[in-house]
């Protein structure tokens, strides 16, 4: 029964198997859903210890206070 499988035969089914796995993982990682848990990890490099996020943006003038315009 095992006869007609080759090595090449062997790798070309491992090979899409890893592409069918590739796509799968893409498209999970770029659904809408994950979106909102994408953005906040995108957020932690700024957290400080107390847990929150600073918001260095002044909204009354627009300037960013680390810029020198």
């Amino acid at each position: 029964m095992l006869e007609f499988i080759d090595i090449d035969l062997a790798r070309a089914a491992v090979l899409i198997l890893l592409i069918i796995a590739f796509l799968g993982i893409w498209a999970w990682a770029w659904s809408h859903k994950r979106k909102a848990e994408f953005q906040a990890a995108s957020m932690l490099p700024l957290e400080e210890d107390d847990g929150r996020i600073p918001n260095y943006h002044n909204e009354s003038d627009g300037k960013n206070p680390g810029t020198k315009e």
